[in-house]
């Protein structure tokens, strides 16, 4: 059973950037994501990458601000969060899976607690 701690969360002002954790534990898996939901608004695909190879996806709204990476050394994927803006706000879910589309949150059988993001304005 895959158990994912994440860490990383909090309140900034427009503008500022964040940097969230998860750290994964107890089996195997080949994909980790980011998903993020606000208050009153459906579930959004922020970014995902592939383990093996590396290769990453962005959802439309994060394109050129978030960057995902991962250390293999420490089974650890990160969200770098740049130029944050006031809708950015949400609760952001760290996921870990198999499967071809990464983009889907069907993918990702293994989900984190979700850290609180605000981006005040």
């Amino acid at each position: 059973q895959v158990q994912l701690v994440e860490s990383g969360g909090g309140l900034v002002q427009a503008g500022g950037s964040l940097r969230l954790s998860c750290v994964a534990s107890g089996g195997t898996f080949d994909n980790s994501a980011w998903f993020r939901q606000a208050p009153g608004k459906e579930r959004e695909f922020v970014a995902a990458i592939r383990w093996n190879g590396g290769s990453t996806s962005y959802g439309d709204s994060v394109k050129g601000r978030f960057t995902i990476s991962r250390d293999n050394g420490r089974n650890t994927v990160y969200l770098e969060m740049n130029s944050l803006k006031p809708e950015d706000t949400a609760v952001y879910y760290c996921g870990a899976g198999r499967g071809y589309w990464i983009e889907l949150y069907s993918t990702y059988a293994y989900w984190g607690q979700g850290p609180q993001v605000t981006v005040s304005s």
